[in-house]
C-alpha cells in the first residue's frame, strides 16, 4: 500500500546527546488525518518539524511518496504548516497573506482566482481587505489555513493550530478542520496535547511519551485498548481509575483482586482474559477502571459479570449532563508520574541544566517499548498515598445522571463490570484484556 509519509526508525538527538525523538516508525497514508499526541515535551512537535524539514533527522529515514526525502529542502517537500501563533505577515492584507506563497512561487501570475476561491472555502470572503490586527484570533486561524491551502500542498502539518483559542472557537474550528481536509482529500499530521481534540479529529492517533511511540490505532481502539498504563491515563476525561492490587489465586477458591480493603471476586468460570492473571499470582498489578465501568446500585441490580464493591462519597461535581462521584473505596491509588505533580524548581542554573538531563535519563528508564514504570509506593494495604495536587480526595471516579442526591459521607453500593476491567503490570504493559480482544472494533 502507497504511503505518503513514512518515518523508519528516526531518531532526534540534540547536543550533549540529549535525545527526544527515539527509533521512531510510523507510516502515513495518502489522504489520512494522523494526530500526534503527548504531554508538552513528549517530541511530537520536534516529528512535524523533522517532516517539515526544518529540523535535521539524526538517524533513520523519512520516505515521502515511497522516495528518500531526508535531504530534501522545505520548499522542495511542498508541505504546508500551520503555526500555533497564526505567523501572519502584519503588513500585508488577508488577500495578501493568503496569496504570498502563490507570488513567491510565480511572481508574474495573477493569483486573484485562486485567491477568492480559497477565501470562499473558508468562508472569509468579506475580511479580504482587512490586516491581521483587525481580525479575532478565530479569523486569523482561517487566513493561515488559507494561506496553506491556496498552494494545493502535499500534506497539512498542523502544529496546535488551536490551543491559542477559547474553548468555543476551537469546537467550532475544529469541526471545520474536520470538514475542509476531508473536502481537500490531503494528507493531514496534526499536532496536539488536547486529547479531545485528538480523538474527535483524527483518523488515527499516534500517542508519544519521552520521544517513544507508545501506540498508534484509531481513536476507539486506544480508548478501548490502551497498550499500557500510561495511555490509559492519557486518554480519556474524567481519567481513568487506576488503583494498586494484588492476584490472589488459591487452588480451592475463587479467584480474586485484592484492593486493600476490599477485593473484586471474578466469577466462575474465567474467562479467557481473566484466566491470563494466573501467572500474576501474588504479584501487585495495575487495575483500570473507566468511570462508565462502575456504576451506583444495589446488589440485587446486578448483571452479569458484575460485582459489588462499595465505597464514601467524598466529592460529588455537577457538569449538567451527568455528575462525577469521587469516591474513598480504602483502595491504593497507582500513579504515573509524568501525569501527577509538577516538577519542582531548580535554584541554581547549572543544576537546572544539569538537572534537566537527569531528569531526561530518568524518564528514558520509563518510555521504552515494555511500557511506562508506574509509581508504586510500598505503603501497607491498610493505608494508602495523599491524593497529588491539584487532585481532589477519593481513589475511584464514577459516573452517573445529575438527578442522584448524594452528600458527602454517604456509603454507597457500586457494581464493578468485568468486561471492562484492565489489568497492567508494574511496568504498565496491560495484561488483560487480551490482545485479540474487542473484534468488533476493527475498523
Amino acid at each position: 500500500m502507497t504511503r505518503a509519509i513514512s518515518l523508519h526508525d528516526v531518531s532526534k538527538t540534540y547536543t550533549r546527546g540529549v535525545r527526544v525523538v527515539d527509533h521512531l516508525s510510523l507510516d502515513i497514508a495518502p489522504g489520512e488525518f494522523l494526530v500526534l499526541l503527548g504531554p508538552s515535551g513528549c517530541g511530537k512537535s520536534t516529528v512535524l518539524r523533522m517532516i517539515a524539514g526544518l529540523e535535521e533527522i539524526s538517524d533513520g529515514q523519512l520516505l515521502l511518496d515511497g522516495e528518500y526525502a531526508n535531504d530534501l529542502l522545505p520548499a522542495e517537500r511542498r508541505m504546508a504548516m500551520v503555526f500555533q501563533n497564526f505567523a501572519l505577515y502584519p503588513n500585508m492584507t488577508t488577500r495578501g497573506n493568503i496569496g504570498f506563497p502563490l507570488r513567491v512561487e510565480n511572481p508574474q501570475a495573477d493569483h486573484r482566482p485562486q485567491v477568492d476561491a480559497t477565501a470562499r472555502l473558508l468562508g472569509i470572503e468579506d475580511l479580504l481587505d482587512r490586516f491581521p490586527a483587525q481580525l479575532s484570533g478565530g479569523e486569523r486561524q482561517r487566513v493561515a489555513m488559507g494561506r496553506a491551502i491556496s498552494r494545493h500542498p502535499s500534506a497539512f502539518l498542523m502544529d496546535e493550530p488551536l490551543s491559542n483559542l477559547d474553548a468555543k472557537l476551537r469546537n467550532h474550528l475544529r469541526a471545520e478542520i474536520t470538514r475542509l481536509t476531508r473536502q481537500l482529500g490531503v494528507t493531514t499530521v496534526y499536532v496536539t496535547h488536547d486529547q479531545s481534540e485528538a480523538m474527535s479529529l483524527g483518523d488515527r492517533v499516534a500517542v508519544l511519551r519521552g520521544g517513544v511511540l507508545q501506540q498508534v490505532d484509531t481513536p476507539r481502539r486506544v480508548y478501548a485498548l490502551p497498550s499500557n498504563v500510561f495511555v490509559a491515563a492519557f486518554i480519556g476525561t474524567p481519567r481513568i481509575n487506576l488503583l494498586r492490587g494484588l492476584v490472589r489465586a488459591p487452588l480451592d477458591g475463587a479467584m480474586t483482586i485484592s484492593l486493600g480493603k476490599q477485593y473484586l471476586r471474578l466469577p466462575e468460570p474465567l474467562t479467557r482474559d481473566h484466566q491470563l492473571l494466573r501467572v500474576q499470582q501474588g504479584r501487585e498489578i495495575i487495575v483500570g477502571l473507566r468511570s462508565e465501568a462502575v456504576r451506583i446500585a444495589q446488589p440485587a441490580a446486578a448483571r452479569p459479570g458484575e460485582v459489588l464493591l462499595t465505597g464514601l462519597v467524598e466529592h460529588v461535581e455537577f457538569q449538567g449532563h451527568e455528575a462525577l462521584v469521587h469516591l474513598d473505596t480504602g483502595s491504593r491509588p497507582a500513579l504515573v508520574p509524568e501525569l501527577e505533580a509538577p516538577r519542582p524548581a531548580r535554584p541554581a542554573r547549572r543544576r537546572r541544566r544539569e538537572g534537566s538531563v537527569l531528569d531526561r535519563l530518568r524518564d528514558r528508564a520509563g518510555t521504552l517499548r515494555a511500557g511506562p514504570v508506574v509509581l508504586l509506593d510500598d505503603q501497607p494495604d491498610d493505608t494508602g498515598p495523599p491524593p497529588p495536587e491539584g487532585r481532589l480526595p477519593g481513589d475511584l471516579i464514577v459516573r452517573t445522571t445529575p438527578d442522584i442526591d448524594l452528600r458527602h459521607g454517604m456509603q454507597l453500593p457500586l457494581l464493578v463490570d468485568l468486561a471492562h476491567l484492565f489489568v497492567f503490570d508494574q511496568h504498565g504493559e496491560r495484561i488483560c484484556p487480551a490482545p485479540a480482544r474487542l473484534p468488533d472494533l476493527e475498523e
